[in-house]
């Protein structure tokens, strides 16, 4: 359950269609097929530190055309130069849209390096500071609005990306919650990871309802409740239709499929996911 934390610290279908662009987009009246499907990079993260280059290939080859990438020992960019990964994913037709990044001592540097890829957003992915209590929560906030003011700077939306954690409670409270009443909408934005969500009891077509706009982007992920992991979609209890029908509320422009466990090759787990969302009608 802990996987990514610890790598951290890791009216019709064309109406429809519409709302859900660019990610999705209707083809016939009768029918709306999913487009540009992304893909958060840490999905093959050995994969990408082995061969960035030959990798990004083949995800191109089955037909992702979003990216995020992950923070990793060979750096944001997997040891590729920011300008390096914008060429290389805009040879491949790809975009690399947004980034998962820590707020840090090297927060300055790491805002340039993201505008210098081009990016569209610039993602949060564990808390700066410790603490699950609301003072601590509270406090984040306030570092989430001065990141966000950098990024906006630079061109950049700023975002959250939450795990299971944040949905924890003191006196009542979700901590979530907090960072949610207490930063500026417009402003800071949320990455709903579905998958750790629903996990943790929540649904994430209430937090669309009471925080309508706030969730551009969103971890599109199956989870097996029994072992509390990833799984390939359609193998675990999250309905992945049921998410993409009411994406709208969320104000999601783009998902990035990711897949932190698999029984097999991370590869192939991607090609069925992939495969698994072409073969869906929203």
């Amino acid at each position: 359950m802990n996987t990514r934390r610890n790598f951290l610290k890791s009216s019709g279908a064309l109406a429809l269609g519409a709302l859900l662009a660019p990610n999705l987009a209707a083809v016939a009246a009768e029918k709306t097929k999913i487009k540009n499907v992304g893909i958060q990079l840490y999905t093959v993260r050995n994969e990408m530190l082995a061969d960035a280059t030959g990798t990004l290939r083949q995800l191109a080859k089955i037909g992702y055309k979003e990216l995020e990438s992950a923070r990793s020992e060979k750096g944001l960019y997997y040891g590729l130069q920011p300008k390096e990964i914008k060429k290389i994913t805009e040879d491949l037709g790809m975009t690399l849209r947004s980034g998962h990044v820590h707020i840090d001592k090297d927060w300055d540097r790491t805002v340039a390096a993201a505008a210098e890829t081009g990016q569209d957003y610039l993602i949060c992915s564990s808390l700066p500071s410790n603490g699950q209590t609301v003072s601590n929560y509270k406090h984040v906030a306030d570092m989430f609005t001065k990141a966000a003011e950098d990024c906006k700077k630079a061109g950049m939306v700023f975002g959250y990306h939450n795990h299971e954690y944040e949905f924890e409670k003191e006196n009542g409270q979700v901590l979530y919650d907090v960072l949610l009443d207490n930063t500026d909408p417009e402003l800071v934005k949320m990455e709903m990871d579905l998958g750790w969500a629903i996990l943790t009891g929540n649904d994430p077509v209430d937090y669309f309802n009471r925080y309508p706009g706030r969730f551009p982007l969103w971890h599109l992920k199956d989870m097996d409740k029994a072992k509390q992991e990833s799984t390939e979609f359609g193998k675990g209890a999250i309905d992945i239709k049921k998410m993409l029908q009411v994406a709208d509320k969320s104000g999601m422009k783009y998902f990035f499929v990711e897949q932190e466990e698999y029984a097999g090759a991370p590869m192939e787990s991607v090609k069925h996911n992939y495969n698994y969302l072409q073969k869906l009608s929203i």
